[in-house]
């Protein structure tokens, strides 16, 4: 089974989830306790009607008394407006209740999302937890609104007609009562084949959504590579299966409604049969058997509705079961608590007030890093070395090497296994996350933009970034030049992920967005790869200016881009295995030399210096 199908039910009611559930019922619990109140309220006057029948025929109709027929009627009447108002009330309340919680969750949801650290996102998909925040979240929706608070109408209504009846005539109830075991079976079946049918078409719908979720986003290849015919049969099958899923449902729920309608029936025709016997020996009223075949009508309604309503519960146990999981997964990378670290470390961060501003910060020290994405299997070992304030550092190596792993370490998307980071002499572990990222300008070689606009995306939601400084900074990457021959300039809509841009286009608003942000620390991930010669150019110059009393760690494909910087780190599977200036690496005729003879001489056998660590 794919981690796509993951739609595994478990128990129909879980007492622990459930308790975890009702807790966001708690800041509604006024709107809860009016809800109940109506629903109560509207219980109670499903049972009117029939009770006014039998008083209409046993004291007026009998007696040809028109006046009280008149009264019964406006009774009645009175019944149905009260009936209705409630029932609005119950139901307007209880969906609101369900937005409001929805609401709720999905935003603790997106919340715990957002502090997750990288390493959460490597193991678990993104079509996974966009269920968990869309169609999960709904499905507890329908378990406040439609089924706890509905199941316990019908309780309280099952119960209110059994005590009417058995408080009218007990032998007539016993007779009504007798068809209950057929119902009963009626349901345990019901409730063990539908949860296996509904558990398949879950299965098959998220089958179909990972189908097209994979071949929709690979559209390009599967045209090129002319598989259109080999997916569309796959997709038959796929889109059978939820197909023939589905009918099998519908045929429990084709058995079991007129099942229990027929077993209504036969309720109906005991009453008629053994009451009509009591009438004519004058041991029952007329309006009596009326009211109670119009009760049986009603008894039986509620119990095929509770029947049905036992998949929605059990659906909100395993979306519940899902969430919670999600919610209670740890955050491994962790702001640190307001305490006497924290505070050391702002003490040694931030200058006191009327302090003059260092001229360069952004002093960077690798002491003897060690990490593994996963158990043993080290990516970095024992590396050392430091980027003093205003110094420019270039990072090379093959495949492989730890080069962007340098990074994400730095910005602390992960912990280090053993060793430690400090920047300004502060452990990265012990300053805020927030301070410590917003040191940063990253400029990664996969682009990625959000939909909007090109000003938007370089100022990704800083309203302290005005639009003199989203212009200033594409000028300074010479991406003013692309950006105003678009329609709307800086206003040009951006759709998703960039898809109406080229790929030096987006390198060039990402370039933008860090520059914006005036960073003290410049990191570039292979800022350059995807952009042509003459552009390349354009940016150097840029930088030349913008490295200026800046901290800059540059990870470079292309060992032009790195040769004018004051020290470049040679990295070999996961160590550091030489340091020092383009001339002085190549006067050891070392890795670095290697690299740069395959680069410009084109050496037999050369093979290209890849980028995704």
């Amino acid at each position: 089974m794919s981690f796509h199908e993951e739609e595994v039910l478990g128990k129909a009611y879980d007492a622990r989830l459930m308790r975890r559930l009702l807790e966001y019922l708690r800041p509604h619990k006024w709107f809860v306790v009016g809800a109940l109140v109506a629903l109560i309220g509207d219980a109670v006057t499903q049972l009117a009607p029939p009770y006014l029948v039998k008083i209409a025929i046993d004291q007026y109709i009998a007696q040809g008394d028109i006046a009280g027929i008149n009264q019964i009627g406006l009774a009645y009447l009175a019944v149905l407006v009260a009936s209705f108002s409630l029932e609005y009330g119950q139901t307007y309340m209880m969906q609101m209740i369900g937005q409001r919680i929805m609401f709720d969750m999905r935003m603790q949801i997106y919340a715990h999302l957002q502090r997750l650290d990288l390493a959460f996102y490597d193991r678990n998909p993104v079509g996974r937890l966009m269920t968990r925040v869309t169609t999960d979240v709904d499905v507890i929706n329908d378990l406040f609104t439609s089924g706890v608070v509905a199941a316990f109408g019908d309780l309280f209504m099952l119960v209110g007609i059994m005590v009417t009846l058995l408080w009218m005539d007990w032998r007539l109830a016993l007779i009504a009562f007798s068809v209950l075991p057929l119902i009963v079976m009626l349901a345990q079946w019901f409730r063990r084949n539908v949860r296996e049918s509904y558990r398949k078409v879950r299965l098959r719908i998220a089958r179909i959504n990972a189908f097209l979720n994979e071949h929709i986003n690979g559209m390009a290849t599967v045209q090129l590579f002319r598989r259109e015919e080999t997916n569309y049969g796959r997709f038959e099958f796929v889109n059978r299966e939820h197909r023939d899923a589905n009918i099998e449902q519908i045929f429990f729920y084709a058995v079991f409604l007129p099942a229990v309608e027929f077993v209504a029936a036969i309720a109906t025709g005991l009453i008629l049969w053994y009451g009509g016997g009591f009438v004519m020996a004058g041991t029952l009223t007329l309006g009596s058997l009326v009211a109670f075949i119009l009760y049986a009508g009603r008894f039986f309604r509620p119990i095929s509705d509770m029947s049905e309503k036992f998949n929605t519960l059990q659906a909100a146990m395993a979306s519940s079961e899902r969430i919670f999981q999600l919610l209670d997964t740890d955050v491994a990378v962790k702001n640190p608590l307001q305490s006497t670290v924290a505070s050391r470390q702002l003490a040694v961060a931030v200058p006191k007030a009327g302090s003059p501003k260092p001229e360069a910060r952004g002093h960077i020290t690798f002491d003897n890093v060690s990490f593994a994405y996963k158990d043993n299997d080290y990516v970095l070992r024992n590396v050392s070395f430091e980027v003093k304030p205003g110094e420019r550092v270039g990072i090379v190596g093959a495949t492989g090497a730890g080069k962007s792993t340098l990074i994400s370490l730095l910005l602390r998307f992960y912990d280090v296994t053993s060793g430690r980071i400090l920047v300004d002499g502060v452990d990265i572990r012990e300053m805020d996350l927030g301070r410590l990222r917003r040191m940063f300008g990253l400029v990664l070689q996969d682009v990625h933009l959000f939909s909007g606009t090109i000003a938007g995306n370089i100022r990704l939601g800083d309203d302290s970034i005005d639009d003199a400084r989203v212009r200033d900074a594409a000028r300074a990457v010479h991406a003013e030049r692309f950006i105003e021959s678009l329609p709307g300039g800086y206003g040009a809509r951006v759709a998703e992920r960039g898809a109406t841009l080229s790929v030096g286009q987006k390198q060039l608003l990402s370039f933008a967005r860090a520059l914006a942000y005036a960073p003290q620390v410049l990191v570039l991930d292979e800022a350059t790869s995807s952009v042509d010669t003459e552009t390349e150019l354009l940016i150097r110059d840029a930088l030349h200016v913008l490295m200026s009393g800046r901290t800059t760690v540059a990870i470079a494909h292309r060992l032009s881009t790195i040769q004018d910087m004051d020290n470049i780190l040679v990295f070999h599977k996961g160590r550091l295995r030489e340091a020092g200036s383009h001339q002085r690496l190549l006067g050891m005729r070392g890795i670095y030399y290697k690299l740069f003879e395959l680069q410009y001489k084109k050496a037999p056998g050369a093979v290209s210096l890849a980028t995704n660590d």
